[in-house]
């Protein structure tokens, strides 16, 4: 009887080890969406920002004459016929579905420089997105620190 209850023990430990390394693919809590929509209407045709506000300050100027184009290959080109920068963004759903919004999708963002660039490089949730328009959003710090940005399409 001592040694079947030993087994039963090692064969629990067993059970809750190996389901501890279970893959994102394979837990419940994880639901993967397609994101190619998102991408493909991304790389679709040139887009302007028509809103940005930085922890509450609107500073959709600092973007004005600025044409964005989300290329292939995660290259995001901003250009105003003078002086162009190249960034790099993605498209990512590294969230979980017992996290909220239940909307988990993120379009990632990265510039190294000029410095009001830097500032829209971030991690944004998706508010609404059409054909046309993507509004972004990103909440830090408790929901006190709030940016938005709206890509439109020229």
């Amino acid at each position: 009887m001592k040694k079947l209850s030993i087994y039963v023990g090692v064969l629990i430990v067993f059970v809750f080890n190996t389901a501890s390394f279970c893959s994102r693919d394979e837990d419940p809590q994880f639901v993967l969406q397609d994101t190619s929509a998102i991408v493909n209407g991304m790389k679709e045709g040139t887009w302007r920002v028509t809103f940005y506000s930085d922890h509450g300050n609107i500073e959709t100027d600092h973007f004005t004459g600025y044409e964005f184009i989300f290329e292939a290959g995660d290259v995001l080109t901003a250009t105003n016929g003078t002086n162009t920068y190249t960034g790099a963004w993605t498209v990512t759903n590294t969230k979980r579905t017992d996290e909220s919004p239940a909307n988990f999708i993120d379009v990632n963002i990265l510039f190294a420089a000029p410095a009001d660039f830097e500032d829209i490089s971030d991690d944004w949730d998706i508010v609404s997105r059409t054909a046309t328009k993507i509004v972004l959003t990103d909440v830090a710090d408790g929901g006190t620190d709030v940016d938005n940005i709206t890509f439109e399409k020229i």
